[in-house]
């Protein structure tokens, strides 16, 4: 797939969710909703909410298209999208992306002096991200503002700029790395450790040429310095494939390990275990004593070690006088080389297992490697061999990012094959794997959960999956149980296709909040069977959620009292006051009617 069939389908795509009812009112929204989710997915960001901004205070121009804030207030992603709708790549200046840059640091400056929040209606979603903004900066250690395009950008990242005392990035998402990501699926390839630029010098290494495996590994010591600048560079991404997350430095061992930067640098070769990198490919040179290096790595994961990296990162960052230029880290790098080499299942499977042992010398359950989990390949292999009713389309569960992109690109090679691929498996029929634990989790009774951030509301869901309760509210033996769990997708893309043109505001709380209720009261009315028959949900069900919508907006507000509604519908005695509220029930002959 070029780039122009790429771009030609994004904004069919786009048009298609406009048509569809259940996307926000503009296109440009509906862009930068796609973009954010994708972020988030690949792990660029953490659990973005769309918030249309776009205002004159002051005499300044403010802009914004959405946010994301990380769970420990330490992280702040701003987005603003400049969508042209163009069906052919245009190039946009540098002066545009710069402008619109700019503008969104305007408003971030605003928020963060206090002068914005209290200027803003307190029905616009901007007021409480204002309100949080000014509450959360003083701790805040990574600030990135985006700039989403559907136009072929120059420059994909700017320098830094200063916001009171605060250091914030500037990166561009335009569409020809949008379609690097989705059309390729290999959005590790930005991941590069280019030690010559790190270091000065091409790695020392020790190489272990592969001979009856599919890989090869090299022992090295990373540079401190390297390391940390990496780690700034990549934040969280540089971890993704680890099973464990940063534990904060007040942790045991994360302790000893600041504790050895700041007294002993030069011991760290020895008092640490080090990290285990994988990488898709290496470039190897000469270095300057004559023996191997490693000049490059592309692709690169910490499958063990995120203690170690995040604990570098953040000691030099409140201990400034840490010598890392004295520490040296000691690593094994692994080489898998590419999914075309090996196959997607077959590299997967390793990029697990690896994790999974290597880690193993504290309990790592084999859930935590969630894609690869039963659940989810049980799933996507019983939609994709699943025909819906009307025996021509099929639902696509994404297990993994982009791999619906990569099916389309791959399969798809004439424009013929590309037109029925899209007639077989419609962007609208696909689902990922964060999206469906928020309907699964909302319709089972947890939109407090569901309301913490797609993230977290998938660390839960893949929890209670190692339960039995997890088995008994999704069990997944057959096709008869794969078509009850879309239904439930189906449902809550309904209630969000009523809630969005009629509520301007927390609009992801008040949809979690009613799915559950209607889980909770309504399940002996709403038949999944029938409901996956139709593909839709009936129009009386469709006019009740709306009904209950109302309600539900009210209870929350009245719930918040005056605090943050998005915070207080995290808290589960948000739920507890919510389930008992009084509803409107629908008549009996609700269950039997089509839509």
């Amino acid at each position: 797939m070029t780039l122009d069939e790429f771009l030609g389908q994004l904004q069919a795509d786009i048009r298609e969710r406009m048509e569809s009812g259940d996307a926000p009112p503009y296109s440009e929204m509906v862009f930068a909703e796609h973009v954010m989710d994708h972020m988030a997915e690949i792990g660029m960001t953490s659990d973005p909410v769309t918030c249309h901004y776009d205002a004159m205070v002051d005499r300044t121009k403010l802009r914004l298209s959405g946010y994301a804030v990380s769970r420990d207030d330490e992280q702040l992603d701003l987005f603003v999208s400049l969508y042209s709708g163009s069906e052919k790549p245009l190039p946009i200046p540098d002066n545009e992306t710069t402008q619109a840059a700019t503008r969104c640091l305007a408003f971030l400056t605003k928020c963060a002096e206090g002068r914005l929040a209290s200027r803003i209606d307190a029905a616009n979603d901007a007021h409480e991200l204002a309100q949080i903004i000014e509450m959360i900066f003083p701790k805040l250690d990574h600030i990135t503002v985006h700039v989403l395009t559907d136009r072929v950008a120059k420059s994909k990242s700017f320098k830094s700029r200063e916001v009171n005392g605060k250091t914030v990035r500037l990166e561009v998402m335009d569409v020809e790395r949008l379609y690097r990501h989705l059309s390729e699926g290999k959005p590790r390839d930005e991941m590069i450790l280019d030690f010559k630029t790190l270091s000065g010098s091409p790695l020392p290494c020790v190489l272990l040429p592969g001979e009856d495996t599919v890989y090869s590994t090299a022992l090295a010591a990373i540079p401190g310095e390297a390391l940390r600048l990496t780690y700034e560079k990549f934040g969280a991404r540089l971890l993704e494939a680890n099973v464990r997350s940063f534990l904060s430095a007040t942790n045991k061992v994360n302790r000893g390990i600041r504790d050895t930067l700041r007294s002993a640098p030069e011991h760290f070769v020895a008092f640490n275990n080090g990290i285990v990198v994988i990488a898709d490919a290496a470039g190897y040179e000469v270095t300057p004593e004559g023996g191997p290096g490693i000049a490059w790595l592309r692709g690169v994961q910490i499958v063990n070690g995120g203690q170690t990296t995040a604990s570098i990162y953040f000691t030099k960052k409140k201990t400034p006088d840490v010598d890392l230029r004295r520490v040296r880290v000691p690593a094994k790098i692994i080489i898998v080389g590419s999914e075309d080499e090996q196959g997607d299942s077959a590299r997967e499977v390793l990029v697990a297992n690896v994790s999974r042992f290597a880690n193993s010398q504290s309990a790592v359950k084999v859930s935590d490697l969630s894609a690869n989990r039963p659940f989810h390949r049980d799933l996507e292999r019983l939609t994709q061999a699943t025909y819906c009713p009307d025996g021509v389309t099929r639902w696509f569960y994404e297990r993994a990012a982009g791999s619906y992109n990569v099916m389309l690109s791959r399969k798809g090679d004439t424009p013929p094959r590309l037109k029925k691929l899209k007639v077989e498996f419609p962007p609208t029929y696909k689902v990922n794997k964060t999206e469906l634990a928020k309907c699964l989790m909302a319709w089972a009774g947890y939109p407090d959960i569901a309301s913490q951030g797609l993230q977290k509301n998938f660390e839960k869901f893949s929890a209670l999956l190692d339960e039995d309760e997890g088995a008994r509210r999704w069990p997944l033996v057959n096709a008869a149980d794969m078509k009850r769990i879309i239904a439930q997708v189906i449902i809550f893309r309904a209630v969000q296709k009523v809630v969005r043109p009629l509520l301007p505001a927390f609009q992801a709380n008040v949809i979690a909040y009613t799915v559950a209720l209607m889980g909770q009261r309504l399940k002996d009315k709403m038949d999944l069977d029938r409901i996956w028959a139709d593909q839709v949900l009936a129009p009386p069900l469709m006019a009740l959620a709306a009904e209950w919508a109302r309600h539900v907006d009210k209870a929350l507000h009245e719930s918040a009292a005056g605090r943050m509604v998005s915070e207080r519908a995290k808290r589960p005695e948000c739920w507890e006051q919510l389930r008992s509220i009084t509803m409107p029930m629908p008549q009996e002959e609700v269950r039997a009617q089509s839509a």
